[in-house]
């Protein structure tokens, strides 16, 4: 059977329409039409509802394009692995972060790698935890960088870091503060150690979380369920540097990782949280795919650039 009617099965699949599918593959809707007429002949069973306004697949359709796509990523996977042998390295990595930690991370990290592989070319993919780990595992990431917990069984994981989480509170006292609130401000304000506080303290003020899909969310939304209350959820955005200017002009409080602290900042102010909250950021790579040397190589450095740096003199850094 020919490879290209993979391709295209799997291509009308993803652009849920012939047109459209036409068009990305640079050949004429009628061409392809007739491809995948002949193919379903053959095969004894329609893989498409044909209907207006688009096409869906069949049961059988759905199994017949499952496999196809495996077969093609195996394909991809062969040729990847071909020319990492003949060149040693490959030339192309692709890595998937959310957007709460790439501004962070990445840069030193990234800077690092390509001080020693000057030649592979890196591309960054910004979405959503939800929508990497998806991506990763049908081979179109090489890896991610994510938090976990991480639910997929087919995502390999390997450790980056675990930094300590802090309760981010505007500075100047707000009508909605209660006096406990305003007593963590004044402790925040004194040059000695911090004394860290019960989430359970933030039970009754608004809270500023980000939006449904992202990692960090349910991570944020699991401590406070362990400490019991459900956060009274004012403001939800996708970034984690809009959550704090939020927090700075009074309007909540919330969550951060160690390393969005905005340790210059005159109007908010970051509050241990006791017993000591964390997350964990891992490389996340699909078991199924075939693992690129330049991938290998990153994680190899970041590996060793954490083992040879002090977590907090790196995160000052960022």
């Amino acid at each position: 059977m020919d490879m290209r009617l993979f391709e295209y099965t799997a291509e009308i699949y993803n652009k849920g329409s012939f047109t459209k599918a036409a068009d990305s593959l640079h050949i004429a809707q009628p061409s392809l039409s007739q491809q995948i007429k002949k193919l379903e002949n053959e095969l004894g069973f329609p893989l498409f509802y044909r209907k207006r306004g688009g096409v869906s697949p069949t049961p059988q359709g759905k199994r017949f394009i499952r496999r196809a796509q495996e077969i093609l990523r195996a394909r991809d996977d062969l040729l990847r692995e071909m020319q990492d042998q003949l060149q040693e390295m490959g030339t192309e990595l692709s890595i998937g972060i959310p957007a709460v930690t790439g501004g962070y991370l990445l840069p030193p990290l990234l800077k690092t790698f390509l001080e020693k592989y000057p030649n592979v070319h890196i591309q960054l993919i910004e979405e959503s935890p939800a929508v990497l780990e998806q991506m990763t595992e049908n081979g179109e990431i090489d890896l991610s960088i994510l938090p976990l917990p991480i639910d997929n069984e087919r995502l390999a994981t390997v450790p980056i870091l675990t930094e300590p989480l802090f309760l981010a509170i505007p500075f100047e006292k707000q009508s909605w503060m209660t006096e406990q609130m305003q007593s963590f401000i004044y402790s925040v304000r004194k040059e000695t150690e911090k004394t860290a506080v019960p989430l359970k303290a933030a039970e009754d003020v608004p809270f500023i979380l980000l939006k449904e899909g992202y990692g960090f969310r349910r991570t944020v939304l699991d401590l406070c369920a362990k400490a019991g209350f459900k956060p009274k959820e004012t403001f939800k955005t996708s970034s984690i540097e809009t959550a704090q200017s939020l927090v700075e002009y009074g309007m909540g409080v919330t969550i951060v990782p160690q390393m969005v602290i905005r340790e210059a900042s005159a109007k908010i102010g970051y509050v241990p949280l006791e017993p000591e909250p964390t997350r964990t950021l891992v490389f996340a790579y699909s078991e199924y795919c075939y693992l690129s040397l330049a991938a290998n190589a990153f994680m190899e450095t970041v590996e060793k650039l954490f083992a040879h740096e002090n977590q907090t003199s790196f995160h000052q850094e960022v």
